[in-house]
């Protein structure tokens, strides 16, 4: 996986950076994707160090269970068990990988992958499809969204976990998944016969909510992401007659991703500033990050929608462009995850995350386990209007935001919380 800052990003740092690709995946992740250019002799305190009443007792614990548990265990099993206790009981984001989960994160961080090109959910014991994507073998094939997954290559998924019906629809390209499906309104399951093909997550959906007003939906932060939001951008601007009066930022359950989308997100809408520092043991793990010249808005008033989902790399754009002055927050208390994880790759597919260092806001501030506080606090409403209407008729928060836009308290200043970290 190759080591990049990502599309258009012209920020600053105190110091170069190494090959070390920043990541913050989801509320339990955030983390810096560290390549082969560590070796492991470099990363190593030194195993054969382990003391040697340390290195009895493991060895003793294992010939314990090989000799006396009930059922019978592998070896290697066992050991892989160990490691993986040892790291989570570090903290609740470090973590051991094994191949597959070490995959499932560079899918997550690349924004591509072989398969069929749906999102799906689990409920009530049934996979649903929340929405094809655009241009996907599924979309051409006619999955819609609200479908429900009944069976995979003719086999029944009930009761089969999410994870397991997602890695059998994935598989190379150029090969065939049948998936037989359930429609409302239909009394007969469809089957679909869909060829496989290199797919394209892109995380960045836009619309206009009224003449000038845009709205940006980020998913996650994925390494696609900063050249999604200028197209993004360019295109509501061109629909706007060449300038917005106003955008909603929506960063609601965005569970976070790859560091430098986020900073390239938090750039597109900067003149200049710091968007975020980080401190920790290894000079790697050090860094700050400051804005170029080019908000690719030209000074629209700005809305940030965040609440308790928003995590990590939203959290850290939320902050940057509050601190900044750039933008006001909308919704409600984000989840508060401050901390950064490093991801070194280990033998046979396998990877470590190891938390390195911690992040903080331009203002100075840690925002781990407390999360930031909206400018203006929106009560949680479920929604009333039907899944087909207009975004401002089925969504309170927007609607919010847009009325925020339209109102004289988008002058905003600069906050004097705490100073910048330097």
């Amino acid at each position: 996986m190759p080591a990049t800052a990502g599309h258009g990003y012209h920020g600053r740092m105190s110091h170069p950076r190494r090959t070390l690709l920043a990541v913050l995946l989801g509320c339990l992740l955030g983390v810096t994707l560290a390549l082969a250019t560590l070796t492991l002799a470099e990363r190593s305190r030194g195993v054969a160090d382990l003391p040697s009443n340390d290195a009895r007792l493991l060895a003793e614990v294992l010939e314990r269970i090989g000799a006396d548990y009930v059922d019978r265990k592998d070896d290697h099993d066992l050991m892989a068990s160990a490691i993986r206790g040892m790291v989570e009981d570090l903290d609740p984001h470090s973590a051991f990988m094994n191949e597959d989960e070490f995959e499932d994160l560079r899918i997550a961080t690349e924004g591509n992958y072989s398969g069929i090109g749906v999102e799906v959910t689990h409920e009530s014991g049934a996979i649903v499809v929340i929405a094809p994507i655009d241009d996907s073998p599924a979309a051409r094939a006619g999955i819609r969204a609200g479908d429900t997954i009944v069976a995979i290559d003719g086999r029944s998924i009930e009761d089969a976990a999410l994870t397991d019906s997602i890695a059998r629809i994935r598989g190379a390209p150029g090969t065939v998944v049948r998936l037989t499906v359930d429609r409302e309104a239909l009394a007969r399951p469809l089957e679909f016969a869909i060829e496989r093909a290199m797919v394209s997550v892109h995380s960045v959906r836009h619309e206009v909510l009224e003449p000038g007003y845009g709205y940006l939906r980020i998913s996650q932060f994925s390494e696609t992401t900063g050249l999604d939001i200028g197209q993004a951008l360019r295109a509501l601007q061109k629909r706007a007659g060449g300038r917005l009066r106003g955008l909603v930022l929506d960063l609601r359950n965005n569970p976070g991703g790859v560091l430098d989308a986020a900073v390239e997100v938090s750039d597109a809408f900067l003149e200049r500033g710091v968007i975020v520092t980080a401190e920790g043991r290894s000079a790697e793990s050090r860094f700050r990050m400051e804005a170029g010249a080019g908000d690719l808005t030209h000074g629209a008033p700005i809305a940030v929608l965040i609440n308790e989902g928003s995590a990590s790399a939203s959290e850290i754009v939320a902050g940057a462009l509050r601190d900044n002055g750039r933008a006001a927050l909308l919704g409600r208390r984000s989840f508060g995850k401050g901390s950064v994880q490093t991801v070194l790759p280990l033998a046979d597919g396998q990877a470590l995350k190891l938390t390195t260092s911690r992040y903080f806001t331009p203002s100075g501030a840690s925002i781990h386990e407390r999360g930031i506080l909206p400018d203006v606090e929106l009560p949680e409403v479920e929604t009333q209007a039907a899944a087909g209407a207009p975004l401002l008729e089925r969504d309170a928060d927007v609607r919010a935001a847009v009325a925020w836009l339209k109102s004289d308290r988008p002058a905003l200043v600069a906050t004097e919380a705490a100073p910048v970290r330097r």
